[in-house]
């Protein structure tokens, strides 16, 4: 059994003052219960680097069901993972029962015929579970005991040489679960890390793999990739390594008959990752209507050569583009009619007067309509007259915002020499 390296409290910068008080609370609970008690994870690692964590999560020898006796807040979910969620109001902590070896006689633990992990609650110790865990520096355990970090795998070392490795086998790992290959690149991009070559060149190889996982797996975890606060790196290191072919292949297409229509997509990552550093709320269906804009445009402009008008081109193309993507990525269907409405509302938006304006103006998708056209100019496209029409009349009194778009352009004209003035 390999020892593990304890770094002890004088040893570390981690301080109980910088830990979630919830997270405390169950930590000692558990303690005090006779159990072990360990902060786990990325809580850990980014305490180390100075970053404040996201979540803190908790691994234990105790069972699901110790932990639900132990918290009357406590809630059981999963099947092919089972986890304690113990809810303080609105904020959950995770708690889960440290992890061992498959066995094939062990039918809590169950694998495919290529290797992918399909239930996995096989319960062992510390010195076990940290090998079922991806990566090294994901890897490390805080032990409320004593106050030590404790490292059996050197994440010690990668965390200061700023460089991610996989436990064990790139490839047999990446098998077990192909969204660890998503995971590399969002740490990647998060922590500014490299990621090492042994875990780096399976990822070529196996980026089709991703393709087997369930749609709605695949769309959570690429919302966790353009929500990040990188995703600009995000989307810049999927294509690197052939996954982002993978979740989006009409964009793929789309970037490859036309490299410029990645500006776009850039300068809405750009302005999510800006959003989101702001503390501002974001929606995954702006991000995915910037996605598959260039396959949408290009599906519409095959209808309008066919003679459609616009409209019932758009909608032609809308429902070829979304459902091929939806079967890669799927979401709830109150985003996919988001999407919809960005969409149909950027032809209403390059009309500046009468009902269709007004109709543009007074839908609830206005704003990110208009946000989504200013990206678009701000890429280049053709539509930089809307843009300005739009952000001019925002600033105008309702009064004349109605008088406006009613087709009384006085009121406008006098505001644009007014700003010359």
């Amino acid at each position: 059994m390999t020892q593990p390296t304890i770094i002890s409290r004088g040893e570390h910068g981690i301080s109980r003052d910088q830990i979630d008080s919830n997270a405390l609370k169950v930590l000692y609970r558990l303690h005090n219960a006779g159990f072990q008690a360990y902060l786990v994870g990325g809580g850990v690692r980014d305490l180390l680097l100075g970053l404040e964590p996201k979540d803190f999560d908790i691994a234990t020898d105790a069972t699901p069901e110790d932990v639900r006796n132990l918290f009357r807040n406590c809630r059981l979910i999963g099947r092919r993972f089972r986890l304690a969620h113990i809810h303080f109001g609105r904020e959950i902590i995770e708690v889960a029962t440290f992890r061992g070896e498959h066995s094939p006689r062990n039918k809590n633990g169950v694998l495919d015929n290529s290797g992918r992990i399909l239930r996995d609650n096989v319960y062992g110790t510390l010195e076990e579970d940290v090998w079922r865990r991806d990566f090294k520096v994901n890897a490390l355990y805080y032990n409320i005991a004593d106050f030590s970090v404790v490292d059996f795998t050197g994440a010690m070392t990668d965390i200061n040489d700023r460089t991610m490795r996989m436990i064990g086998d790139a490839e047999t790992r990446y098998r077990e679960d192909p969204v660890r290959m998503l995971r590399a690149v969002r740490f990647a991009a998060k922590l500014d890390f490299s990621i090492h070559k042994d875990s780096e060149t399976p990822i070529y190889e196996l980026s089709t793999v991703l393709s087997e996982i369930p749609a709605a797996r695949l769309f959570d975890e690429s919302i966790k990739l353009f929500h990040s606060g990188t995703a600009v790196k995000c989307f810049e290191l999927l294509r690197h390594y052939g996954l982002f072919q993978v979740l989006f292949p009409q964009t793929e297409a789309a970037l490859k008959q036309d490299p410029e229509s990645e500006v776009f997509i850039v300068k809405v990552l750009q302005s999510t990752d800006a959003r989101i550093m702001d503390g501002n709320n974001v929606n995954p269906a702006f991000v995915f209507a910037a996605l598959l804009w260039q396959p949408l445009l290009n599906q519409t402009q095959r209808f309008l050569s066919d003679g459609l008008p616009v409209n019932l081109a758009m909608q032609k193309a809308i429902d070829k583009v979304l459902p091929a993507q939806l079967r890669m990525t799927s979401m709830p269907k109150r985003l996919s009619l988001i999407m919809k409405d960005i969409w149909f509302l950027q032809d209403r938006l390059a009309n500046h007067s009468g009902k269709r304006a007004i109709a543009a103006f007074t839908h609830q998708r206005f704003r990110a309509a208009y946000d989504f056209l200013c990206l678009r100019s701000a890429a280049g496209e053709d539509v930089a007259k809307h843009c300005v029409f739009w952000t001019d009349l925002q600033k105008l009194s309702p009064q004349k915002q109605e008088k406006a778009l009613q087709g009384k352009k006085s009121f406008m004209s006098r505001f644009k020499k007014a700003k010359k003035v």
